[in-house]
């Protein structure tokens, strides 16, 4: 490595770095519990709805009456409006409300089995002090830290736990014209026919995934560095602001992709699928056969091949490696999966 590349390294963590700026403070449970009731906290929209269930309530409680350390929590000063908005910890506070406030009912505890079926209430007073005077450490970061550098912060915390996805996440925050348009081709009767998703994976938005992802990439990845939540994040709030100036675009991205669509419904014998029988559309599949036939489509709009060379393309060992799982993002790997299928489509 060279001391070129290390200071391109040192000053790409200095940047990011400066997003972040915090300090700590010291909250009792009984001063969290009160906030939430007056609703003191905001709760953004990527991380509303409150999925705990009463078992992961109770064990939560369970540990802070034990006396067990409670992970911080994550709070965005909002200087316009002057409250405190949760950046990661809602489920939480939330739960010390409903406990609190003596409408959570224990159940399912192993180690403190004589809680189950009790409220806060039924802990004799002296307890319910001492919990009231637990404390609980926040982290308040200042108005500087954008709402990326929020985001990005809950997706790292909660990697791992049943939090929203980076679809839901965009669906939530970035309201706008073009996230409406997103929405609103994920209804597409086609592409529910071309692209098939599980029940699980549509209730997790993943054909507003695909589409986002369709035209995050066709529309040119000189800004993409592996990371996608963070390109597509960043395309779609710009892409707001374009639809929003103007108001034409829509014709123009819809047309796009209605274009690709149906040169794959005449062309692709499964669609997006690996098998007739398939029930999934595998992202990276996607991906290179949406935005392979859209640049092709753009090369020669007249473009015309028949389906057995399709099947034979789709068929060889050369597609079947650039759609491998393994190393997806990478964008040489993204690049190498859409060329792949624009070229052999020009060369049919």
């Amino acid at each position: 490595m060279t001391n070129v590349d290390k200071e391109a390294i040192d000053k790409q963590i200095s940047e990011y770095s400066k997003k972040i700026d915090f300090f700590t403070s010291e909250y009792t449970v009984e001063i969290l519990a009160q906030k939430v009731a007056n609703e003191d906290y905001t709760v953004p929209n990527y991380q509303r709805e409150f999925t705990w269930d009463k078992n992961r309530k109770s064990k939560f409680i369970e540990s802070l009456i034990i006396g067990l350390p409670i992970p911080f929590i994550f709070f965005w000063q909002n200087d316009q409006t002057g409250k405190l908005e949760i950046v990661d910890g809602s489920q939480r506070l939330r739960t010390l409300e409903e406990y609190l406030g003596n409408r959570l009912e224990l159940s399912g505890l192993e180690r403190l089995d004589l809680l189950n079926e009790t409220t806060f209430f039924s802990l004799p007073l002296s307890r319910q002090r001492k919990i009231l005077n637990r404390s609980i450490r926040g982290i308040i970061l200042s108005e500087t830290t954008d709402i990326e550098s929020r985001i990005d912060l809950f997706e790292r915390i909660n990697t791992g736990s049943k939090v929203a996805n980076p679809a839901e996440v965009r669906r939530g925050v970035l309201q706008g014209s073009f996230m409406n348009f997103i929405n609103g081709l994920a209804n597409n009767p086609l592409l529910i026919q071309l692209a098939p998703v599980s029940s699980k994976q549509k209730k997790e938005r993943e054909r507003e995934e695909l589409i986002s992802r369709f035209f995050a990439y066709s529309d040119g990845l000189d800004d993409y560095k592996d990371d996608v939540s963070a390109f597509i994040f960043r395309y779609i709030k710009k892409m707001n602001n374009c639809f929003d100036q103007n108001p034409q675009l829509i014709n123009q991205y819809n047309d796009r992709f209605n274009r690709m669509l149906e040169f794959v419904r005449a062309n692709f014998q499964f669609g997006f699928r690996k098998t007739p029988n398939s029930k999934t559309s595998p992202r990276a599949r996607f991906e290179s056969i949406s935005i392979g036939v859209h640049k092709a489509l753009e090369e020669n709009p007249n473009l015309t091949v028949n389906q057995a060379s399709v099947n034979q393309m789709l068929d060889s060992s050369e597609f079947k490696a650039v759609v491998r799982s393994d190393g997806a993002n990478a964008i040489k790997n993204l690049k190498a999966r859409i060329n792949f299928v624009e070229n052999k489509l020009l060369e049919m």
